[in-house]
């Protein structure tokens, strides 16, 4: 087992983090979105510990993460429709796949053997110093157990995979607490691969074209019938709880909720609280002996489409009604 070195996001953590980069080690860092697990992109055994490590099909892509816009355009090939996307939502929460440039440096274990890429250029200030110390491309899937819940602080990531990764660099809470959102642009269409911290209306409004819900099987992470699992099963669409659970509450009915991932009824928040909230009431749920989570009807407004994704994947191979 490593020893997972801890690291500040001061100067010298960031230096110390994309030496280990350099030296094709993995480090748990913080976005926007998730907190996500960073190798050398170009590097093919350091992919492989990324998928080692969190136990993901090696059949499901990594996105490229990369500290500048402008470098997009060494990697893949951008149309009119992408670089307006690019140009409104980078840096930020939108991962845009993309075709892959014939000469791109991106080792085909990131890509799962695709011809395209995904590509994100993340906002936070710690993920954007790494990647610029670091100066190349760097894969990120989330920090966590391949299939569980999302981390959205450092003490997630330290609980699930401390011990297996070579640094972390605590950077806080993530500001948005959801993943990036998925697009894939051809043939005058956007489609939605996967929902997430982008609402669909702003992506429309962006480029003028409206948004469609795509599946490409090998084209995005993210798509998997059953992820973002917690312990406990899930009974959603609940607007009580029945005995022997515990309640997951959404706005100002749910006021007896053990949690309320927004009493306001807010779903940007409620996507800021989701992981972090779905972690405490999972292990509520196992100190109490209460087998299931009950989780209030989350409405498919603004990031609603986002959580209730989740919810459905959480509760895919895990559910009770």
């Amino acid at each position: 087992m490593l020893e997972t070195l801890e690291l500040a996001s001061s100067r010298a953590g960031i230096e110390s983090a994309a030496d280990i980069l350099r030296q094709g080690g993995i480090v748990g860092f913080p976005t926007e979105t998730v907190y996500g697990l960073a190798a050398d992109a170009t590097n093919p055994l350091a992919v492989r510990k990324i998928f080692a490590v969190k136990g993901r099909p090696v059949s499901n892509p990594l996105i490229l993460h990369l500290g500048d816009p402008a470098q997009a355009r060494r990697f893949a090939v951008l149309d009119e429709t992408a670089k307006l996307l690019c140009d409104r939502f980078w840096p930020g929460s939108l991962t845009v796949v993309l075709p892959a440039k014939p000469s791109h440096p991106v080792c085909s274990e990131a890509t799962a053997g695709a011809t395209t890429l995904a590509v994100r250029v993340p906002s936070n200030a710690v993920a954007r110093r790494l990647l610029s110390a670091f100066g190349g491309p760097v894969v990120a899937p989330s920090a966590n157990l391949s299939g569980c819940v999302s981390p959205t602080t450092a003490a997630h990531v330290r609980r699930d995979l401390g011990g297996r990764i070579d640094a972390l660099i605590d950077g806080g809470r993530c500001s948005h607490g959801m993943e990036s959102t998925i697009v894939e642009v051809g043939n005058g269409a956007i489609r939605v691969l996967r929902d997430g911290a982008v609402a669909r209306a702003e992506i429309a409004a962006a480029v003028g074209l409206a948004t469609q819900t795509g599946f490409r099987p090998g084209a995005a992470p993210g798509q998997l019938a059953s992820h973002y699992a917690p312990t406990a099963r899930l009974r959603l669409n609940a607007i009580e709880a029945r005995d022997n659970e515990v309640w997951l509450g959404f706005g100002p009915d749910a006021g007896s909720a053990h949690f309320n991932l927004s009493k306001a009824g807010d779903t940007t928040g409620a996507a800021r609280n989701f992981y972090g909230m779905l972690r405490a009431i999972d292990a509520l749920a196992t100190k109490t002996s209460c087998p299931t989570i009950a989780v209030s009807p989350i409405p498919e407004r603004g990031l609603g489409r986002a959580i209730n994704d989740r919810l459905r994947r959480a509760a895919h191979d895990n559910s009770v009604r």
